[in-house]
């Protein structure tokens, strides 16, 4: 199992809002594939898949804000 955590973006990043997925619950994912796209108050950027294999659950929705650090979604 991989958790697909929220990265710091920047020496002041506490938290990023999710904007979109952009693979759904059950795909398979390659690794460095694009899964969704993040916000902080300065960039907005996408999130690549750490590893290869199944998007088993998604833990932070799309328009949620989440702590850096935080599970964003579960990969098996």
């Amino acid at each position: 199992m991989i958790e697909l955590r929220m990265p710091k973006l920047g020496m002041d990043m506490t938290s990023a809002k999710v904007l979109q997925w952009l693979v759904s619950p059950g795909r398979q994912v390659t690794k460095g594939e694009s899964l969704a796209e993040v916000e902080t108050e300065k960039v907005t950027v996408l999130l690549e898949a750490p590893e290869s294999g199944v998007l088993r659950e998604v833990l932070a929705p799309a328009g949620v804000t989440v702590e850096a650090g935080q599970i964003l979604a579960v990969i098996d």
